[in-house]
């Protein structure tokens, strides 16, 4: 599946995809991300075949910044 946003083209045919080392087998609200081309895509595990989310490079890393910070701590 290619997508086509945010001025680029993805191909999701080629992604590989990575689920968090914390997430345990049991565990049923994990995400999935993949490093493709231009962007990071994170779906959802249990829909694999589903949507995923595309993010640029910058917005990722503001993402990851933010939870390293605590911007996401209820």
């Amino acid at each position: 599946m290619e997508v086509e946003t945010k001025g680029f083209r993805v191909d999701l045919n080629r992604a590989q995809w990575f689920k968090s080392t914390r997430s345990g087998p049991n565990c049923d609200n994990c995400v999935e991300v993949a490093f493709v081309d231009e962007a990071i895509a994170v779906r959802d595990s249990k829909n694999p075949a589903g949507p995923a989310l595309i993010f640029t490079a910058a917005e990722w890393d503001a993402f990851v910044g933010g939870a390293k910070d605590g911007e996401f701590d209820l």
